[in-house]
């Protein structure tokens, strides 16, 4: 495997370096040198595009081709007539320059080829057939393969070094934009064009005066014929392993025309094969952004689900999912669209897991500690949402959206604990939220602008939590302390909990344009949120019945009934000035607070008056190249949960202790970030620096029993810092582009354990390589290697973590029939003395077609071939280090058969 890997790469490398450079400048009739104007070379042989460019500021070009091959080379520019003439290569490079003239219609010349790249203003567009190498099969595979454009790990879309925020289909948003289904599962022979979006104002009449040059969306255009009929495919397969049968079943349907369009994505499988995560589900916002998340102001609801235990790289012991996700666009008049989309996930996961845990003090005396853990998963969700936008006319856009969320999860989890034994734990929770968002936007005329945001929210949380814990001596001064019956069997504790929480959250916003260089922005804000907390704890005895013990620890208070107040009151002022390239917006709110919370017959309060200033700057170099600073100040509330006195359960072996006199924290946090994009030899740049410091931050005065820990949180007098740096360097040369990644983080908190303060600090350093091709014909492969440090410096432990993970990927499209793809990854985790676990992957698949339209297609695919039993990982926290072994599942072999309308 390693053998043809390198022939392979050494091949490409060859292909790639048997080319010469042509280069020139293009202008006009007058001299003066042509930005952006479009350059084609066409093979007169085989009639195949070999190449391509876009001219830069000062209309310089370079092309890469085939050395003594003919070509027809053809220069265009919007307004002007197209130039064509013949090309000869030879061994060496050439120099052609380009004199555009006016154009002249009827003696235009027609261009042969569509051009790759396209620019039009702040949008970008890809013409997707001029990227694709016929092993495409998802739109992720696409994208993939265009200049300044990266799908990450957790399938997230970047443009130049920028999230991608809504994915669209002609126009039309797909699931509110999601991009992680949208690329994983729109078929790619149904993609045209790929436009990527610059400056995206969701609100037309907001576009001049806010910052919009971090919003980026994509829109994807369909191919002809694609626009008014069902396309998309169903697939449906089998297959076996060491643990048993295997299945899948994956319709994907989509209907596209000028009026409406609907969406199916349904899955069901074994194999491990995620279309969406639990965290996914969890994170799936619906497009719902808080009026207020600009104010300075943060306030925590907490969340009160279970927490999963994660899932290692989309992988477990045993994974059964199912997903069914419906979407559709209406719109019935000009003035009206409708929208909406429901989503139901279940899952059925197992986990084993190895844990090795270093407790960072060890004057402190706490034992180090071995744990087996073993997890049943069981998980189901729903999500719905339905939208209306009304837009009267160009002064007037109203908005409404309301969406509801509903889930049963259960969590089984076998513990045994090399210092307190055997444990079953078991967690239950049933919450729901409905959350509305209201909008009104309204131009008054070209100088004055208001608009309007509400958005209201209802959740409701009820986890459950039971622990049967086997080994009564590891366990007991512990259930002495709560006042446990130490006559039973075992120890059974069990604890209810609940959280309400009813926030309503508005805004008034006013812009007076004062010229066509600055605005002045007035802002009046409310926040107004209540949140009710309940909870108690009890023995289950040998007999089951109940018995709520009396808690000897904390005061005697084993039960909770809080009532938590806040409201935030503010008024914004924020000025913005263009001067050449320098947009700068300086601004303050000033808030006025309220806290109230009323527990056993107690009231407290902190009402106060605060500040916060914040300022933007963004320097426009070029058209694609800026960098942007930007400074805040932010006020931190907490939620419920942690002021509420009564002793609560998080784990049988973690009991909490809120704090009813707990303020809020305040932070400073500064932000600089560089992106640029070249279209003249594609090089992408993006670098970003962050740091944070944060005061009166809210910390956990901790003490330990043995492994059991009480934890109680403060306002913390001494100051915590991170720092964070990451840079992204990217360039093609000919049909290979090369991308190097370098990331640095650095933080600093104070850990409060028996009484003592500690600094504890960690640093990671994250560096990545990668090569990828992209030939027509030729095999492709992606050779990248990743290498991380993580240290950590905490009590009077150190310890450092070394990853070492190279991997390559290669896919060839063979005889236009056959499409082999394969996967090899190899990850080593390794401290200053040893090698600590080090494990490899080798996925492979073999898809047949009988050509690009065939209606079915059949796919053998084997995942872990291997067998590999196990991945690593390090982690820390405030208390200790580790390192884990998380078990997976075994070889499958299935095969699959697709039909595509």
């Amino acid at each position: 495997m390693r053998k043809i890997c390198l022939s392979i790469f050494l091949l490409c490398i060859g292909n790639t370096f048997a080319q010469i450079n042509v280069q020139g400048v293009v202008k006009d009739s007058l001299g003066t040198a042509l930005e952006l104007a479009n350059i084609i070379a066409i093979n007169t042989e085989t009639n195949a595009l070999d190449g391509y460019a876009i001219t830069n500021d000062k209309g310089k070009y370079i092309i890469s081709l085939k050395k003594m091959t003919s070509y027809k080379i053809q220069v265009s520019y919007l307004g002007m007539k197209t130039a064509e003439e013949s090309l000869q290569t030879k061994n060496e490079d050439l120099i052609k320059d380009f004199v555009l003239y006016e154009d002249e219609l009827l003696d235009a010349v027609e261009l042969t080829y569509e051009m790759p790249v396209t620019i039009s203003g702040d949008t970008l567009t890809y013409n997707a057939d001029s990227f694709k190498v016929g092993t495409e099969r998802k739109l992720e595979d696409i994208l993939k393969n265009l200049p300044g454009v990266e799908v990450t790990e957790d399938g997230d879309i970047e443009v130049e070094g920028v999230r991608v925020q809504k994915l669209m289909i002609d126009g039309k948003d797909f699931f509110d934009g999601d991009t992680k289904l949208g690329a994983k599962n729109i078929p790619s022979n149904a993609v045209d064009k790929v436009q990527v979006l610059k400056n995206y104002a969701e609100v037309g009449q907001l576009s001049g005066v806010q910052n919009n040059q971090d919003n980026i969306a994509m829109n994807i255009k369909l191919k002809e014929g694609k626009e008014n009929f069902w396309f998309g495919n169903i697939t449906a397969g089998g297959g076996a392993s060491t643990d048993g049968e295997l299945y899948l079943v994956q319709p994907k349907l989509f209907y596209y025309s000028p009026k409406y369009s609907i969406n199916f994505i349904g899955d069901i499988n074994n194999l491990g094969e995620l279309a969406l995560t639990n965290r996914d589900i969890r994170n799936f916002t619906g497009g719902f952004r808080n009026p207020s998340r600009s104010s300075g102001t943060n306030l925590n609801l907490g969340n009160n689900n279970l927490n999963f235990s994660a899932l290692q790289n989309n992988r477990a012991e045993n994974i059964e999912t199912k997903l069914a996700a419906a979407n559709f666009t209406y719109a019935p008049t000009e003035k009206l669209d409708l929208s909406g989309f429901a989503i139901f996930s279940s899952s059925r996961i197992d986990l084993q897991q190895n844990n090795s845990v270093l407790y960072t003090d060890e004057s402190l005396g706490i034992p180090d500690e071995i744990t087996e853990t073993s997890t049943q998963q069981k998980s189901d969700q729903g999500i719905v949402k339905l939208s209306a936008i009304y837009k009267e006319n160009a002064q007037n856009q109203l908005d409404y959206d309301v969406l509801a969320r509903i889930s049963k999860e259960q969590e089984g989890r076998n513990l045994l604990s090399s210092v307190i034994g055997n444990t079953n734990q078991l967690e239950e929770v049933t919450p729901y939220s409905i959350n509305q968002n209201f909008n009104y936007y309204y131009t008054l005329n070209e100088r004055n602008i208001f608009s309007f945001e509400a958005q209201h929210l209802i959740q409701d949380e009820d986890p459950f939590y039971n622990a049967l814990l086997e080994d009564k001596d590891g366990y007991g001064s512990t259930a002495n302390a709560i006042g446990l019956d130490p006559s039973q069997i075992n120890y059974n504790v069990a604890q209810n909990r609940r959280v309400l929480s009813n926030q309503l959250d508005a805004k008034l916003d006013y812009w007076y344009i004062i010229n066509n260089k600055s605005n002045i922005n007035f802002t009046l804000g409310s926040i107004l949120s209540r949140q009710d907390f309940d909870s108690d704890i009890f023995q289950i005895l040998d007999n089951g019945s109940t018995f709520i013990p009396t808690t000897t620890i904390n005061q005697g208070l084993n039960t909770n009934d809080t009532q938590y107040n806040f409201s935030d009151v503010y008024l914004g002022i924020h000025y913005q000035l263009k001067a050449g390239i320098f947009t700068l917006t300086p601004g303050f709110s000033a808030h006025a607070y309220g806290n109230r919370n009323i527990q056993f017959g107690e009231e407290y309060k902190d009402n106060f008056f605060r500040l916060l200033p914040d300022f933007d700057a963004r320097i426009q170099l070029k058209k694609s190249e800026r960098i942007v600073f930007n400074y805040s100040m932010q006020n931190q509330f907490t939620d419920v949960t942690n002021l509420a006195r009564g002793l609560v359960l998080n784990n049988f072996n973690s009991l909490f202790i809120g704090n009813e006199e707990l303020e809020n924290a305040l932070s400073h946090n500064l932000n600089l970030n560089y992106f640029s994009f070249n279209l003249f030899n594609y090089t992408n740049v993006f670098a970003f620096l962050n740091y944070r410091k944060s005061i009166d931050q809210i910390r956990n005065l901790t003490n330990f029993e043995s492994v059991i820990r009480t934890s109680s949180p403060f306002n913390s007098s001494f100051a915590d810092e991170t720092f964070t740096a990451n840079g992204r360097f990217q360039r093609r040369f000919g049909k290979l582009r090369a991308s190097l990644n370098a990331g640095f983080n650095y933080s600093k908190f104070n850990q409060f354990i028996q009484n003592q303060r500690s600094v504890n600090e960690s640093y990671s350093q994250n560096y990545g390589a990668e090569l990828r091709t992209n030939y027509k014909k030729s095999p492709n492969f992606t050779i990248r290697y990743d290498f991380s440090i993580q240290e950590n410096n905490q009590g009077s432990r150190q310890t450092t973590f070394y990853t070492n993970a190279p991997s390559i990927e290669f896919d060839a499209l063979i005889w236009e029939k056959f499409t082999f793809r394969t996967k090899y990854a190899y990850n080593n985790l390794q401290d200053e003395n040893r090698t600590l676990n080090s494990f490899e992957f080798w996925d492979a698949s073999l898809n047949y077609r009988k050509n690009k339209d065939a209606k079915f297609e059949y796919e053998l695919k084997a995942t872990n071939l291997l067998d590999t039993k196990f991945i690593a990982r390090s982690d820390a926290n405030a208390f200790s280090v580790s390192a884990s072994q998380f078990f997976i599942q075994p070889r499958f072999i299935s095969f699959r058969l697709t039909y595509n309308l």
